[in-house]
């Protein structure tokens, strides 16, 4: 029941943080969806084998089969704690993600397929640790959008960028900000975004994460030359509502490579 408490709490705070060009960019509260972000960290070597057959051959498929997707999976590229594979998850909402391993352990092909995942030994274990967030979609980007590349698989990475504020307050206004201009400036600088999501369930928090995709590192620093250049931008940023103290005082930016199974 707290948890519960919490995670109401938690998105009346976002809700309330979102003003003027939300409401004309959102359908419906229930329309925005609930994210699971997963991280595998692994070893060079076998692991990496068995965790992609594990999420190619166990999970995805079975992932399909409850209707939920598209599915992203991921290798680190640049970041810290290589290698690891991310996984990110969309559902319709809390419960879907909370009865998860549940329906999935109700699964005979899932279980079949799994099997060495699941039951590897502590002598050769699948991954190092796991660990997952749970975020809901922004009201003003509230569906995952993949890029036009994922259905053909034609060659695309991805940045991962996390912004973690000081206070509850700084991370409110951040939301805001995105509501209040700043997803009409990433379109115009031609970007392509994956999803906006407010974390919930996590480590590190208060903290947001989105996710953009990129043909290549040169487009991806081609589209931020244009995006901090925007005067759009300039303007929004010299805001004393969002210039005035520090509303992120951390970024963790990550280049991700979608793996052979994913759906984005």
């Amino acid at each position: 029941m707290e948890r519960r408490h919490f995670l109401a709490a938690s998105l009346a705070t976002s809700a309330a943080a979102m003003t003027g060009n939300a409401a004309a960019q959102t359908p419906s509260a229930s329309a925005r969806e609930f994210y699971q972000l997963r991280r595998y960290s692994l070893k060079s070597g076998p692991q990496l084998k068995l965790t992609e057959s594990f999420l190619g051959d166990a999970l995805i498929p079975a992932l399909t089969r409850l209707s939920m997707g598209p599915i992203g999976a991921f290798s680190l590229t640049i970041g810290p704690e290589t290698p690891a594979y991310y996984v990110l998850i969309p559902g319709s909402s809390i419960e879907v993600h909370a009865e998860l391993n549940l329906r999935l352990g109700q699964d005979a092909e899932f279980i079949k397929a799994a099997d060495p995942f699941w039951n590897a030994t502590a002598a050769t274990p699948a991954f190092q640790r796991a660990d997952s967030s749970l975020l809901r979609a922004f009201e003003g980007w509230p569906k995952l959008t993949p890029p036009a590349a994922a259905a053909t698989k034609d060659k695309r990475i991805f940045q991962l960028r996390i912004y973690e504020s000081p206070s509850n307050g700084a991370h409110a206004r951040k939301v805001e900000m995105f509501h209040s201009g700043e997803f009409e400036i990433f379109k115009a600088a031609g970007f392509h975004p994956v999803f906006f999501g407010d974390t919930q369930i996590g480590a590190r928090m208060p903290n947001l994460q989105y996710m953009l995709a990129f043909k290549d590192m040169a487009e991806l620093d081609a589209r931020w030359d244009v995006f901090r250049n925007d005067p759009a931008w300039k303007k929004l940023s010299a805001n004393p509502r969002y210039a005035y103290d520090n509303i992120v005082d951390n970024i963790t930016n990550l280049i991700l490579t979608p793996l052979a199974c994913s759906q984005i």
